[in-house]
């Protein structure tokens, strides 16, 4: 087999894969609805759904269906998406909370004639609030249980 042929056949790949478009997809249709879209959101962290959890769920949905839930491919599916989804809201998002404190530092030193605290304004979406996380999760599920479905019928 060709690791083309093979890397279609890896249906966890592709549903990971696939959970991450559908959410990247959505939000940038979210940002084109209301004018906020920039060819730097393609790839940018932050915003409605969230990709992050959203490919790791697909993962560890398809993980599970594939490979059972008493799998070693399973529990290193579920915790790799808990630290994942941890980190998005936790560390991604207290980072995105500094952006935006250090932005405005940056710009009120500007107005008053100052050296600013830094160059240039930093990325203020690098990270998910819980909604954006759930949404993220459920579209991971979704795209992963899909994705798993038309393997099984193509079998």
């Amino acid at each position: 087999m060709n690791a083309l042929t093979e890397f279609l056949h890896n249906q966890v790949l592709i549903a990971a894969v696939f959970s991450w478009f559908v959410a990247q997809s959505v939000k940038m249709i979210l940002y084109a609805i209301k004018g906020e879209f920039t060819k730097d959101r393609i790839t940018s962290g932050g915003g409605m759904p969230s990709a992050h959890s959203s490919t790791v769920s697909g993962l560890a949905v398809s993980t599970l269906i594939v490979y059972g839930p008493g799998s070693f491919e399973f529990a290193i599916a579920l915790f790799f998406a808990i630290i994942v989804i941890y980190d998005a809201r936790g560390v991604r998002y207290t980072t995105q909370q500094q952006s935006i404190v250090l932005n405005r530092l940056r710009r009120r030193d500007e107005q008053e004639g100052r050296t600013p605290v830094q160059s240039g304004d930093l990325d203020e979406r690098v990270g998910h609030t819980t909604p954006e996380l759930l949404a993220g999760i459920a579209t991971g599920i979704l795209t992963g249980i899909v994705v798993c479905l038309i393997y099984a019928h193509l079998a």
